[in-house]
């Protein structure tokens, strides 16, 4: 009996539109999940240098905000600046008039980590500073605590840290200046021209600054702050950093933002009796961390509320602000303006546009627009340095070649529709016949049983060649990841991928099983069933289809020829069942997706080795991920042919004769043309090295988007340690499934995107060792985590050595 509840429900369920069930599924599939971007940086290789030769960033713009990180850089890249055959070739630059050895531009800690070195040189060299020394520090809020990860990590050159807070080190930094005699430039670099092999530098006066054999960009991001871009922006009383929230009691201020640094200005500015309006473009606050949101929501519903800054997390909110310090004058409040933005500042109002579409005028007696601040983009595009993401005529070039050469590769080795009735006209210019090249092979290549026949016979085809390139470009470029990132887990990951492709994906099908079948394996008993049970037989080749071993290793529905068959393979049917349906599943439970897609599959084997070092290359934000449902579609396609396929192997003749329409009459509107050769053939692989390596396994892969489901019911996390993270958004922006995992690490809270594949490169890519894989217990409370045993964590590594 059916229970009258689930009679209702169902009726319910029912009235829904499909358009609202479809956007309610990938909201709990995926849209739920925050989508921040990545900021945009100038490229900049391990080493400083950038596409200019001769030109070098060091410091914050190399992606890591550590100072640490900061100074090393610094004196590092004098170093690789003295090892350059080139520069010693041409002598040192002393006495020269107006050219120098080094011309750094920015007095921050790695500028003058840079100039400390390059004196010690023995070089003449210019220090540039458009503001003050070392000013984003003597910007920090009072007492501010100082970062010093990793604690193991000792700089190279002279300058290091021994000091936890601001004004220590100040002192301790300005003590480095005057023990070096360091002198300092007062002058803002617009541009940095070549010319005749010196470098000339330009001044905000378009005038030539001074000229040098090399230049270090150490400028990093202070000053650069986001526009509001609104007419009024000019005025007096638009401010940047909020200094001291006590000169606005009872008078009435704009924040413009939803970060930790307009949450952090509105509250100190509400606490201590200002009339604040908080404007935020989105209808919610996403990034931010919760005990921000939680006093800015005391503060909005009760003016009266205790509430205080006691350590500003922003370096924007450079005083410590509570409710005490507006004394005997009235409370202030907030007033928060979801999805709004600023129309217009003027003396004494602003106008705001509201969610609904209508203007509202508001007095106004200052404004601090806190929307972030950015790399001085336009500096390096005017110096010729290239930026991240931003591309120009080589890469559009480069991914048209690389996608001709992919599109001739799989269709050389497979035998494919070609769209429009063109396949016999397109196979004449393939070429490369691996056939005749085998008939040429005699004698030991011709005796049966022998290792050489069965060579011969699987070189001429095809595949062989590809699967074995594969197999090649997985093992060399694995070894270079394992060389490159030395910890246990990448150690253990990338063998696991390499062994999977070399000896199920390669050597099996095309040696091993050919080998056995040859001398007689499967000729009778268990042999033979076993054989007749996966390979069938066939009159061409070795005699079986010992290809369909790739289901050993790829489950449904990547290798779907083991299941769209005209008659059912029984033997892969209830493999792929127990694969798909059961081992896989059990498999996420415990450690998710990646458990399969970074360990085991072979599409995850290439991205993960070939495309290691264009993982940073993955677009983020909320577009792309309403992309990742591409797969979805996919998935929904492979259900709607396998039921297509059960439903002719149990006699309904109609479906054999749309399946079989639409694999040989639509051209490339079939699951093996348009899925398996052009998204995971062409773009999955010819993108590699443009979009990351993981454009097919995040975007369209069927398997994938199966897994994705299995993802939102996983035990498994990166957990944070929230007290670590400095919000330097590294995590984020080398992951190549696009998971914007600051947004999680920030709050303290748990990643739970199902998209995550277990690379391990956020975990290792932190500079504060912030993240851990793990997983929940029995139940799912913070006293009941399982954290994984394998190191992921090179400075987790380095922290548990010395204890």
């Amino acid at each position: 009996m059916i229970h009258a509840s689930c009679v209702q429900g169902m009726s319910v369920i029912s009235q829904i539109p499909p358009v609202a069930w479809i956007l309610s599924y990938t909201h709990w599939l995926h849209g739920k999940w925050p989508a921040g971007k990545v900021e945009k940086l100038p490229e900049v290789q391990p080493d400083g240098s950038t596409n200019v030769p001769g030109i070098y960033v060091v410091g914050d713009l190399t992606g890591i905000p550590l100072l640490k990180f900061s100074s090393d850089t610094g004196a590092r890249v004098i170093e690789t600046i003295a090892e350059d055959s080139s520069f010693q070739s041409t002598g040192t630059a002393t006495d020269s008039g107006d050219l120098v050895d080094v011309a750094v531009i920015g007095s921050g800690v790695s500028g003058m980590s840079a100039a400390i070195a390059a004196k010690q040189q023995g070089w003449s060299y210019v220090l540039f500073e458009a503001q003050q020394p070392f000013s984003t520090i003597a910007n920090f809020p009072k007492g501010k605590p100082i970062y010093t990860y990793p604690t193991d990590m000792t700089p190279a050159g002279d300058v290091q840290f021994s000091t936890e807070v601001k004004e220590d080190l100040l002192d301790e930094l300005e003590g480095y200046r005057s023990k070096h005699e360091i002198e300092i430039t007062n002058a803002r670099i617009d541009k940095i021209e070549k010319s005749d092999g010196l470098f000339v530098l330009i001044n905000e006066k378009k005038e030539a600054a001074i000229r040098a054999k090399r230049v270090v960009i150490a400028i990093g991001r202070s000053g650069n702050f986001r526009k509001l871009g609104v007419p009024g922006e000019e005025l007096d009383k638009v401010y940047n950093r909020l200094h001291d929230p006590k000169e606005y009691c009872s008078k009435d201020v704009l924040v413009v933002g939803g970060g930790d640094s307009a949450m952090e200005a509105a509250i100190a500015l509400g606490a201590c009796g200002a009339r604040v309006t908080l404007s935020y473009r989105k209808p919610e606050f996403s990034r931010p961390k919760p005990e921000n949101i939680e006093k800015l929501q005391s503060l909005a519903a009760d003016p009266e509320a205790r509430v205080a800054v006691d350590s500003p997390t922003s370096e924007r909110v450079t005083t410590a602000a509570s409710s005490e310090m507006r004394g005997d004058k009235p409370a202030g409040w907030v007033m928060l303006e979801m999805a709004s933005g600023v129309k217009e500042i003027r003396e004494g109002e602003v106008t705001l546009k509201l969610a609904d579409g209508s203007e509202s005028t508001i007095p106004n007696d200052a404004v601090f627009p806190m929307i972030g601040r950015e790399a001085p983009l336009d500096f390096f595009r005017r110096s010729g340095i290239n930026i991240n993401g931003e591309w120009r005529m080589p890469q559009w070039i480069g991914l048209v070649a690389m996608s001709l050469f992919v599109f001739w590769i799989y269709h050389w080795k497979g035998d494919y529709n070609i769209p429009f009735g063109l396949k016999d006209h397109f196979n004449q210019f393939l070429g490369l016949n691996p056939s005749s090249w085998m008939s040429q092979l005699k004698g030991w290549w011709d005796e049966p049983g022998t290792l050489g026949h069965t060579l011969k016979i699987s070189m001429t085809g095809r595949s062989f060649y590809y699967t074995m390139g594969y197999a090649i470009l997985v093992t060399v470029f694995g070894i270079r990841r394992i060389r490159r990132r030395k910890t246990p887990y990448i150690t253990l990951q990338t063998s696991s991928l390499m062994a999977i492709q070399v000896v199920p994906l390669f050597i099996l099908p095309e040696i091993i099983l050919p080998l056995m079948g040859h001398n007689g394996w499967f000729g009778s008993g268990i042999g033979q069933w076993f054989a007749d049970t996966f390979f069938p037989e066939v009159t061409y080749g070795h005699g079986r289809e010992y290809w369909r071993a790739y289901g050993f290793i790829l489950a449904w529905p990547l290798m779907a020829w083991n299941w769209f068959t005209g008659d059912p393979l029984h033997g892969w049917l209830v493999l792929g069942f127990l694969q798909t349906f059961v081992a896989i599943p059990l498999l996420i439970r415990y450690w998710g997706k990646g458990s399969y897609c970074g360990w085991i599959c072979s599409c995850g084997a290439l991205a993960e080795t070939l495309g290691d070092q264009h993982r940073h290359k993955m677009p983020h934000g909320p577009v792309w991920n309403r992309l990742n449902m591409i797969g979805q579609v996919f998935l929904w396609f492979a259900v709607v042919l396998m039921l297509l396929r059960i439903a002719g192997w149990l006699g309904a003749a109609w479906a054999n004769t749309v399946f079989e329409f639409g694999s040989k009459n639509l051209d490339f509107i079939n699951y093996a043309y348009f899925v398996d050769l052009l998204f995971a053939g062409v773009i999955g692989v010819a993108f590699y090295f443009h979009y990351s390596g993981r454009i097919w396994c995040r975007f369209a892969c069927p398997l994938a988007a199966l897994m994705h489901i299995y993802a939102r019911f996983t035990k498994f996390r990166i957990f944070p340690q929230k007290s670590k993270c400095i919000s330097c958004n590294v995590c984020t922006s080398v992951c190549h499934q696009g998971i914007d995992i600051m947004n999680f690490a920030n709050k303290g809270v748990p990643m739970e995107d199902p998209e995550c594949v277990r690379c391990s490169a956020c975990v290792q890519s932190c500079p504060t060792g912030v993240l851990k894989f793990g997983r929940y217990g029995a139940d799912r409370s913070d006293a009941n985590i399982i954290y994984d045993g394998l190191a992921a964590s090179p400075v987790q590594m380095a922290e548990l050595s010395k204890k």
